[in-house]
């Protein structure tokens, strides 16, 4: 968007009400929903296209990196695909320049107050169920100083908070650098004048780098939330799903985390119905999930993806219900889990992002919460959306705090 708006070509991120003659879609590959979800996307573009509502439409992302062939004989509305990295590509079509001297520059599609940093691309690990090392390749870390300089352009934009995203975060440095410099790094990012929040997303529990969090609990601007991507905790499925690492190694690194970072919010992502998961298996995860009170989490339904090391070893013989079942248990489990750290936090002032205003109230986040995904806080008050404020809650739901500002 950046390279196309400095060709003065201009650029509105808005799949709802598009109005341009040109649309580009960028596409997620990664499981059966995403896929389904920019294919719906795809086709009601394309019927835009047919009825003369849009001169050119252009797919690019992973779904196009790994379905190309297939995509454009099914869906030939398409002017042409471009995979997940070929901005030059695309950029080139549409009669502009591709700068190199604008490799970091952005144009931010989320509010000006955080945006996402991605800090390295693919990923080595190779689990059974996972599509990502055939889409976007092997792990490559962006270079330390590219990432901290483009983290000072938006901190001079205005940006407060980052989510720092990886497929792989627990590997950033060991190619580069031949050794993990993820803690160096986020203190680097930390240090930079404006950022008031750094928010870590996808660690990897094997080879977790545990210098990591002397960082977390000892930096202020770090925020003390870590999504941790553990998937499962039974010791048979964990080694059907090739995550190298056991439960009690899993227990033990959570334990640690907990101990050196008081009062982290752990965020973490499981999958039911993988093939081979047993009712035993299953009951370990709910026991799991009941004794480790994670403060968020997420469940997937596994999804049977093409050359992945589960579709070429195993069948993929749980019924889609049973996964579903076993996922909504979980969530279930989860619910009065999340309602019972809630009702704790009554009575704490927090210190609350405000990303939006609705109606009578203002709706923000804590350091606990990363935008889209975690439980938001109703704020009642004097607030401004993009700043801080002391918010003391004084109610709570299931997922969500209400509360009152503060004043300074």
């Amino acid at each position: 968007m950046a390279q196309l708006r400095a060709n003065n070509i201009t650029v509105a991120h808005d799949s709802e009400n598009p109005k341009g003659e040109v649309a580009i879609i960028n596409t997620c590959g990664f499981i059966g929903d995403a896929k389904e979800e920019s294919i719906n996307t795809i086709l009601q573009f394309a019927e835009a296209k047919q009825r003369g509502k849009l001169k050119k439409l252009y797919v690019m992302g992973c779904l196009s990196e790994r379905y190309r062939a297939e995509l454009s004989e099914q869906i030939p509305e398409v002017d042409k695909f471009y995979g997940k990295f070929d901005w030059g590509g695309i950029i080139q079509e549409l009669g502009a320049t591709f700068r190199r001297d604008l490799m970091n520059e952005r144009s931010l599609t989320t509010p000006a107050h955080y945006a996402y940093l991605k800090i390295s691309e693919g990923c080595n690990r190779k689990c059974s169920y996972c599509a990502i090392p055939i889409i976007t390749g092997p792990h490559t870390s962006r270079p330390f100083d590219e990432i901290v300089d483009e983290v000072r352009r938006l901190a001079d934009r205005g940006v407060k908070e980052l989510q720092v995203i990886a497929q792989d975060l627990s590997s950033y440095g060991t190619d580069l650098y031949k050794k993990n410099r993820l803690a160096d790094l986020v203190n680097a990012i930390a240090e930079v004048n404006g950022i008031e929040w750094v928010r870590l997303h996808y660690a990897y529990p094997a080879g977790f780098p545990h210098d990591l969090l002397d960082v977390m609990a000892s930096n202020p601007k770090v925020c003390k939330y870590l999504d941790l991507a553990l998937q499962h905790s039974s010791d048979r499925m964990l080694k059907t799903m090739l995550r190298h690492i056991s439960k009690a190694q899993t227990v033990e690194l959570l334990d640690e985390i907990r101990h050196r970072v008081p009062g982290i919010h752990l965020r973490t992502t499981l999958i039911t119905g993988h093939p081979g998961e047993t009712e035993e298996d299953f009951a370990d995860l709910m026991d799991f999930v009941r004794t480790q009170r994670f403060e968020r989490l997420g469940v997937f339904t596994y999804s049977h993806e093409e050359d992945t090391y589960a579709w070429n070893h195993y069948e993929d013989n749980i019924p889609e219900e049973v996964k579903q079942d076993r996922a909504d248990s979980i969530m279930s489990l989860q619910e009065g889990i999340s309602a019972e750290i809630n009702a704790a936090k009554v009575g704490q002032t927090l210190k609350v992002i405000i990303d939006r205003k609705e109606a009578d109230h203002f709706v923000g986040r804590t350091e606990f919460d990363s935008p889209e995904v975690d439980p938001e806080v109703v704020v009642h008050g004097n607030a401004r959306v993009g700043d801080f404020s002391m918010v003391k809650i004084t109610s709570s739901e299931d997922y969500d705090l209400i509360g009152d500002v503060v004043p300074q």
